[in-house]
């Protein structure tokens, strides 16, 4: 297929490189000793930030491409919105717009991780190169999914949400915030070790933005430790989220997402001070940066998987 120029990779007038097999690339490749950067590629109609700009087979690919070209350990591929009162869509359909972009960023020797709470959508993608599994759903995962990922030992990410996007919103309710996240995340670490997982394989995300306010996302992220201290790497998103742009009001007008990003660059640099395995984000160069330098400023290591 004909994937047209890359920006970044060359002048404007330059064919995208060839994708060929390479030597697969394993989790055990990916960086020690600094935070990962988990670039997200949303292929998408109604995401709140991207969506729409990557619906093309041809457009997801080079986009992603561009990620992994520019330095992001893991792309993260997803192909439902998972915003408050995004409108759900069928595995069927998040496998249409998800699978052959997972299969040709696999080619071209990504690790790939596949934000999804289906579990035949996460099936599919694992089947189709995929490595890491990012579920977003929390206290509603699919009942199978404990299974899944235990048959498979795939990585899985375990994130904290109440309800859905469709309720999340009123689901944020919280006397001590972060007792109540880590009290609910030990609950559905338990539901998978149950099923057989192994609990190497699990990484906590604490849900910033789901079912949580603005003030319960900061006391969450002050208290990484916390999270760090449970014994499992820990993944933190808040890429271009609506508590930034909150905090970046002028004028009474919240900053638009695409004007986050550098307050998204500072939270990643912090939170990789404090021991996150992960930050999940839209703007690979400014984070990676932003880990490197909280690397040699802590002298931290992270766990590998």
């Amino acid at each position: 297929m004909s994937l047209g120029a890359i920006p970044g990779t060359g002048p404007a007038t330059s064919p995208l490189p060839v994708i060929r097999k390479t030597t697969a690339r394993t989790l055990a490749d990916l960086p020690t000793d600094r935070t990962l950067v988990m670039g997200i590629l949303n292929i998408t109609e109604d995401s709140f930030s991207d969506g729409g700009r990557y619906t093309k087979v041809d457009d997801a690919i080079a986009h992603g491409l561009r990620m992994y070209y520019g330095g992001a350990d893991i792309i993260d591929i997803g192909g439902e919105s998972t915003r408050p009162g995004a409108e759900p869509v069928s595995p069927a359909t998040e496998q249409a717009r998800i699978i052959p972009v997972i299969a040709a960023l696999a080619k071209a020797g990504a690790i790939i991780s596949v934000d999804t709470m289906h579990t035949s959508t996460a099936r599919a993608a694992l089947a189709a190169g995929a490595h890491i599994i990012n579920d977003v759903s929390g206290l509603t995962h699919e009942a199978d999914m404990p299974a899944l990922i235990a048959e498979t030992g795939a990585p899985y990410v375990l994130m904290h949400r109440r309800g859905d996007a469709a309720t999340m919103t009123t689901e944020a309710n919280y006397a001590d915030v972060v007792a109540e996240v880590i009290e609910e995340l030990l609950a559905l670490r338990e539901t998978f070790t149950a099923a057989g997982v192994r609990p190497e394989q699990l990484i906590l995300d604490p849900g910033l933005g789901f079912a949580k306010d603005a003030e319960h996302n900061w006391e969450l992220l002050r208290s990484l430790d916390r999270f760090g201290a449970l014994g499992h790497r820990v993944l933190v998103g808040t890429s271009r989220k609506h508590f930034l742009g909150s905090l970046l009001t002028v004028d009474g007008k919240a900053a638009a997402p695409a004007e986050r990003d550098a307050a998204t660059t500072a939270t990643s640099a912090l939170a990789a001070a404090n021991g996150a395995w992960g930050v999940r984000v839209h703007d690979v160069a400014s984070n990676l940066d932003a880990v490197k330098v909280a690397r040699a400023w802590s002298a931290a290591t992270v766990p590998a998987l």
